[in-house]
């Protein structure tokens, strides 16, 4: 639903053809979830098909121009009026790969979880650096930028808690052993 919406909010602006609005959402996102432009078309049918834009025809160099219809502009308002759905839970593979791995023999969970977290930490990592490399200035597309990689953020924090709270369970159950830090 993001990139449907996605669509729709960037053709609030102006009319927009596939291109363009690929262009501006990786912008506006902090080029953190680039478009495939295949994507971008197929959405676009989608919309047009549903009455929510509508061709404007062509820019003069071969490209199909399109504008939110009426029923296009309800929609945006009403998504950006309405709260995130968190009703379907997405699949999330590390939940999965974990599960997994807990319920078979011979799997060595421990070592999962540890390559994991050294990842999940690398990235990490990477994405302060890039919060730290954005200006501090009032530019909106530098304010759009800031909350998407503090999102990634947090989600990886988030993550990071997680992988420590499987580790500190399989510790309680005894199948695996207390690891001590380092002094």
């Amino acid at each position: 639903m993001a990139i449907r919406h996605g669509i729709l909010a960037l053709l609030q602006d102006k009319a927009r053809y596939g291109y363009e609005l690929r262009a501006e959402f990786e912008a506006r996102t902090g080029g953190v979830w680039p478009l495939n432009i295949g994507q971008v078309y197929s959405t676009l049918d989608r919309l047009e098909r549903d009455g929510l834009v509508v061709r404007e025809g062509s820019d003069g160099e071969g490209h199909v121009v399109y504008s939110l219809s009426p029923a296009g502009r309800d929609d945006v308002e009403q998504w950006f009026s309405t709260a995130a759905n968190r009703s379907s839970t997405p699949r999330n593979e590390l939940a999965i790969k974990l599960s997994l791995a807990a319920t078979l023999p011979g799997s060595e969970l421990p070592t999962i979880i540890q390559e994991q977290r050294d990842a999940s930490l690398a990235k990490l990592q990477e994405l302060n650096q890039l919060r730290k490399d954005v200006p501090a200035g009032p530019r909106a597309e530098d304010i759009a930028r800031i909350m998407v990689l503090d999102s990634l953020v947090f989600q990886l924090e988030a993550e990071l808690r997680w992988l420590d709270l499987c580790e500190a369970r399989l510790v309680h159950t005894g199948q695996i052993a207390a690891v001590l830090p380092e002094v």
